[in-house]
């Protein structure tokens, strides 16, 4: 109950977050993308600062869930932050769910419940040595780059995609740090964890995530990038809490394939919800 209040509470506040962000960036002029000065003209506008503000308390309760569980246990969870971002949508817009709607919604739900009940992710791994964490720390990293550099070339509803993906990324690391993080404040108390390089790390990849977020809300419709968002952090997460922190699941071939069917179920589900015409409407963008 400790992991899962928690977790449900941050996808509630990241899905709600989300779309107010996007209503307000995608009216931000072109020329700010992939700039922090987009940062510094959407904070003039109060559905934006509400949105983040969401989005800020949603971090600070799936820190909560993190301290209490696993990476690979909370990340599906907070998946679910597209249900709410779904629910509100469909209030602003006024379109129905339709097939297509409730499908997403049953199949998110089923991968998730499908992939924890399988996996039972538990503690008892060791973690990871500093050279190993900086390796994988620099594959998801350098990862992200990659697909930013790509996403420059692209027209704008596959860039929004692209971008949503590369945060995605750095959010699901930025988890697992986070994670981390959480266990030296246990362990040792708050003040040495300002001795560790992982707290730092958080708050670059915490703001480095954010503007590459903005940047896809400019760029498309909510619907363009939240979907890539939404199956990229998870995916990295659970890979990062296995390979760095040392998060076990059930390894069996039953248990496997259930897991695995049941992350593609979530990607699925994420897609058809993500696609729904009621997720964010397409506005014109400042000049």
């Amino acid at each position: 109950m400790s992991v899962f209040l928690p977790g449900i509470g941050a996808a509630c506040c990241l899905g709600f977050g989300f779309v107010l962000q996007q209503r307000q960036a995608q009216r931000a002029p072109l020329s700010e993308s992939l700039f922090f000065r987009l940062l510094l003209g959407l904070m003039r506008h109060p559905q934006w600062l509400v949105g983040v503000a969401a989005m800020i308390l949603g971090m600070v309760l799936s820190t909560i869930a993190l301290a209490n569980g696993e990476v690979s246990l909370v990340e599906p969870l907070t998946t679910t932050n597209l249900l709410f971002a779904m629910a509100l949508s469909r209030w602003l817009t006024g379109q129905p769910l339709g097939w297509n709607g409730w499908g997403g919604v049953l199949l998110l739900a089923l991968g998730v419940t499908g992939f924890l009940v399988a996996g039972q992710p538990s503690e008892g791994g060791h973690l990871a040595g500093p050279l190993r964490q900086w390796i994988l720390f620099g594959i998801v990293v350098g990862l992200a780059g990659l697909l930013v550099t790509l996403a420059r070339h692209l027209r704008p509803a596959l860039r929004a995609a692209v971008l949503a993906c590369a945060a995605g990324l750095l959010y699901g690391l930025q988890d697992s740090l986070t994670r981390i993080s959480s266990r030296i404040v246990s362990r040792h108390g708050i003040a040495v964890l300002f001795a560790h390089w992982q707290p730092y790390v958080v708050a670059c990849l915490g703001v480095t995530g954010l503007v590459l977020v903005q940047t896809a809300f400019q760029a498309a419709p909510l619907r363009s990038s939240l979907p890539a968002l939404t199956a990229a952090q998870p995916l990295a997460g659970i890979a990062s809490g296995v390979g760095i922190i040392g998060d076990r699941l059930q390894a069996t071939p039953g248990a496997l394939t259930v897991q695995t069917v049941g992350l593609m179920t979530m990607v699925i589900g994420i897609v058809l919800i993500g696609r729904h015409p009621c997720v964010a409407p397409e506005v014109p963008h400042g000049r």
